[in-house]
């Protein structure tokens, strides 16, 4: 009877190992749900609902308060100090140029500020917070849409269009955007083409000689009908008395 149990268990241990599922079901790593929803304990309810802040209730409603724009909030004291020198640049320069900066290291900034004073050109650099309500309420307005992004003014008492652009076309960082000279908005081009135009001595001089030119030549050609008329008379006069005027007796015959 024994070995007839052990045979048996030995061929059912061997149909087992030679049968494999048509269909293996695998897990594929999913995770059951072990947390739900569970209600909070009503002593935990009531503790909460006990300590939550309540803030205090102001003493005058808020509807019985004025409204936020009846006082205007009074601007900082630097700030309207900062104004003033953006004022005080555009009313003592003639020329103001206003370019975007980039960043760039320290060092090149000290050389730019360098190269540039040597043509008595100062560089300001200015938030847009400040300049721009300045620009607004100025005949300067239409230099608004320039300030957009990081800029610097180059000012100068004098019109250093030329020396300024020299100075520029060696900083990539610092790109020229447009400029006001002697109340002239000008773009970047138009600074370039007043660059290329003779000093104002030089042009003062030319036209005072184009204007005296017409006027001399006026003058001569009025002055030369007389001229020849006198040079006319003279020659006959000069004629007659050296061979004498008819009816009378030659020089040199008196009474």
């Amino acid at each position: 009877a024994g070995t007839a149990k052990m045979a048996a268990l030995s061929g059912r241990t061997g149909w087992l190992r030679g049968w494999l599922p048509a269909l293996p079901l695998l897990r594929r790593g999913s995770k059951a749900v072990t947390r739900h929803w569970r209600a909070m304990n009503f002593q935990r309810q009531k503790l909460l609902a006990v300590t939550e802040y309540l803030p205090p209730r102001p003493a005058v409603p808020p509807r019985c308060l004025p409204a936020p724009g009846d006082h205007p909030q009074e601007e900082d004291g630097y700030v309207r100090l900062l104004r003033r020198q953006v004022e005080e640049v555009f009313r003592s320069s003639r020329m103001v140029a206003v370019c975007q900066y980039n960043s760039m290291p320290d060092e090149d900034v000290v050389l730019m500020r360098h190269y540039l004073r040597k043509h008595n050109i100062e560089v300001k650099f200015v938030l847009n917070e400040i300049i721009r309500p300045v620009l607004a309420e100025s005949k300067y307005r239409n230099l608004l849409p320039l300030f957009v992004c990081r800029n610097i003014l180059l000012a100068s008492p004098e019109t250093r269009a030329k020396e300024m652009l020299r100075v520029l076309k060696g900083i990539p960082q610092v790109n020229l955007l447009g400029a006001c000279i002697d109340d002239t908005i000008l773009s970047r081009q138009g600074v370039e083409n007043f660059a290329r135009l003779p000093s104002l001595e030089a042009s003062q001089g030319q036209t005072v000689g184009a204007l005296s030119l017409l006027p001399s030549q006026t003058s001569s050609l009025l002055q030369r009908g007389p001229f020849l008329l006198t040079a006319l008379l003279d020659e006959h006069i000069r004629r007659l008395r050296d061979t004498g005027a008819p009816g009378q007796p030659p020089q040199g015959q008196g009474t």
